[in-house]
């Protein structure tokens, strides 16, 4: 029988209330992806108040701006990544890939040893 470890990674703050993990980074992928929350929210199946909330939230409990928002005008208005999130996003997925290869590292040692006596 193989066994396998099972996580879910997110980021904390000092009060250990979760601050940052899988549905934020989702929702800024698909923002990135889209150049706008609103169709990022629609395509996530999320309203835009509760996306626009989740972002907001981020931004206050990280000290981060997220988006630089453009609002309305010829172009329909749309949202960008700043600098500072993406830098964020990249050590969020560099975190995730690492902590993903480690855990792989754990399963495969795992499922070597025998643990009947």
């Amino acid at each position: 029988m193989k066994i396998k470890p099972v996580y879910r990674l997110w980021i904390e703050n000092d009060k250990g209330e979760k601050v940052f993990g899988r549905g934020p980074y989702e929702l800024l992928k698909k923002i990135e992806e889209c150049g706008s929350l609103n169709k990022a929210a629609s395509e996530l199946g999320m309203s835009y108040s509760k996306a626009f909330q989740v972002i907001k939230n981020c931004e206050t409990h990280l000290g981060i701006k997220f988006l630089d928002r453009e609002i309305g005008g010829v172009k329909g208005g749309g949202s960008t990544l700043t600098e500072g999130g993406v830098e964020f996003i990249n050590l969020y997925e560099k975190v995730c890939q690492e902590t993903s290869a480690k855990m792989e590292e754990i399963t495969q040692e795992l499922n070597k040893k025998s643990f009947n006596n």
